[in-house]
């Protein structure tokens, strides 16, 4: 039987309907648009947020996994923008140590002195010159050297060191013996960023009720009547008055303003791609520590080990965002032949790839200045939009990193123009799921404390996914729930998610609720048996169970059909 979940998603736009007044409109629910949401939420302020797509399944989804002080952005002289990412990468280990992890990285180099001339000519005029030339000791030394001077909080972020030809291979083994050198220092690993993200809109929501979020509602217009959307399951028009608007919409900041009339040129944005690798021997090989180093051509990469996968990456190439990326066979030789510098030894077979994933950078225009160089920071354009100039504040740039002190910035603007003034802040805010979140050294105690009907694995599946929310969960969930994946998915678990996580598609539970997609793990019957369950509970027929299907494995099969089959 159908449960009324969906009714709960109806019942969200029909307040939004009734009230169709909201103070702030916050159009894109990527990880700035949700923290932007939150920050107006713990204002007070009637804030809306809606997205087009579900939550966190654009930018905000493709990155590299990683809370990171942005070491090869001193190259670019952006100086004020290494010392804001290290402030927040280290707030976010303090605030959200439930997703946010001390992540050791390690760079290989090959020589000395390369790169000292050419270095700064490319902080000079952002273009690369002549044939790239590597990064040598001396150039990173340098580099690293300021970067522990922005990076040591009190003390609580070690030192970089360096390790000559020996000691390197001593621990890393498998590394290329042709290395002279191995410089490592810290930043830190964001395990699930689509789940962190649904942890700052929980925050925001548990504001109160003057705080409301739509998934798979987009923005199609603006007039005198107010802000025209349409809500993409069910094809319905209706129009929400505001006093501000807030585009948040990433790469799509040009596009969105385009459909509310008002045009802009402010994006450039490049397409970026991963591949994720089930190879046990390549894990090892990392010994649990990001390899993070410069290829041939000059690109910065990364090879770094993630639940109990190896993802590889990131490519850097021009992209138009009013077009779907996906990886090409081209970037999967990329990164092949990348992992062969680094552990040539260890071969990456294409039938170890288990998943890929692109995205599109929301990086400013950048005309001629080469995409790796295109800086990283960010900037709030003001504008206005319709018929009765209501105004308007489009974000520029961004990153994961920085989320909160961005969406700080914003809502401070917002707030401005409202005549408000902030009255909470978030930079000692922990996060909700993180509050009492237990050490590695106390989980076991932690876990039976707190979910002792709950088998060992199935409950360290929950403290990982929801936080110390997961108690909530398992209450929930209660004794007569029903195993959907093994100890990774149940039918109870789908139903929360519906309920308190805004499940509208499969995609969402396979590729942003868990890490089912991630870790390879959703194959077609997985698929398959997640969308029978999930149509049931939202009363889908047989055609859209089977485009659900369709849609996602689209979605997770993503360029593997590009390598050869996989062998049995």
């Amino acid at each position: 039987m159908a449960i009324n979940a969906a009714q709960t998603r109806e019942a969200r736009i029909t307040e939004v309907m009734d009230s169709a007044r909201a103070t702030v409109i916050v159009i894109g629910g990527g990880i700035n648009g949700i923290g932007t949401f939150r920050e107006l939420a713990l204002q007070g302020t009637n804030v809306l947020l809606v997205d087009k797509g579900d939550f966190a399944s654009g930018a905000s989804s493709a990155s590299s996994h990683m809370i990171h002080g942005g070491i090869r952005y001193l190259e670019n002289g952006e100086l004020r923008l290494v010392r804001e990412s290290v402030q927040e990468r280290n707030r976010l280990l303090r605030l959200a140590p439930h997703r946010v992890k001390p992540l050791r990285t390690t760079i290989p180099i090959y020589s000395t002195f390369s790169g000292i001339l050419s270095a700064p000519l490319r902080m000079l005029t952002h273009r690369q010159h002549g044939h790239p030339r590597e990064r040598g000791a001396l150039l990173i030394k340098i580099g690293l050297t300021i970067y522990d001077l922005f990076s040591r909080d009190g003390g609580s972020v070690p030192r970089h060191r360096f390790l000559g030809r020996r000691k390197s291979l001593a621990e890393l083994p498998q590394l290329d013996p042709r290395v002279r050198y191995t410089a490592t220092y810290f930043d830190a690993a964001m395990e699930d960023p689509e789940r962190l993200a649904l942890d700052v809109l929980a925050d925001g929501l548990g504001a109160g009720p003057h705080a409301q979020a739509l998934n798979y509602v987009e923005a199609v217009g603006v007039d005198a009547r107010g802000v025209l959307l349409r809500d993409l399951e069910s094809n319905r028009e209706f129009r929400v008055q505001a006093d501000l608007i807030v585009n948040t919409t990433g790469p799509w900041t040009d596009l969105t303003n385009s459909a509310l009339g008002a045009p802009s040129a402010f994006m450039g944005g490049t397409k970026g791609s991963h591949i994720v690798v089930d190879d046990p021997e390549l894990l090892a090989a990392t010994a649990g520590r990001e390899i993070f180093f410069e290829n041939e051509d000059g690109r910065i990469v990364l090879i770094y080990p993630l639940h109990d996968r190896v993802l590889v990456g990131t490519t850097d190439l021009e992209a138009d965002p009013s077009q779907p990326v996906a990886i090409t066979n081209d970037e999967i030789e990329y990164f092949i032949q990348l992992v062969a510098r680094v552990f040539p030894t260890i071969p990456v077979r294409r039938e170890r790839i288990v998943f890929t994933f692109s995205g599109i950078r929301p990086l400013p225009r950048h005309e001629d200045t080469s995409p790796g160089l295109v800086s990283r920071d960010y900037r709030i354009e003001s504008t206005s939009v319709g018929e009765t100039d209501l105004p308007m504040l489009s974000l520029v740039g961004g990153k994961w990193t920085t989320f909160r002190a961005v969406s700080e910035h914003i809502a401070d603007t917002a707030l401005a123009h409202l005549a408000q003034t902030r009255t909470r802040h978030t930079t000692s805010l922990t996060l909700g799921a993180a509050v009492g979140f237990p050490t590695p050294e106390n989980a076991n105690a932690w876990l039976i404390e707190h979910l002792p009907a709950v088998g060992e694995r199935r409950a360290r599946v929950l403290l990982q996914r929801y936080g110390t929310r997961c108690t909530d969960v398992a209450r929930y969930l209660g004794a007569q729930d029903s195993p959907l994946v093994g100890d990774e998915l149940s039918i109870g678990e789908l139903r929360y998610m519906i309920d308190h996580e805004h499940v509208v598609r499969l995609a969402d539970v396979v590729l942003r609720r868990t890490e089912l997609a991630f870790r390879g793990l959703a194959d077609e019957s997985v698929v398959q048996a997640i969308s029978d369950a999930l149509g049931q509970l939202l009363g889908w027929n047989a055609l859209r169970r089977l485009a659900e299907v369709d849609e996602t494995l689209a979605l997770t099969q993503a360029g593997i059909e590009l390598a050869p089959a996989r062998s049995h």
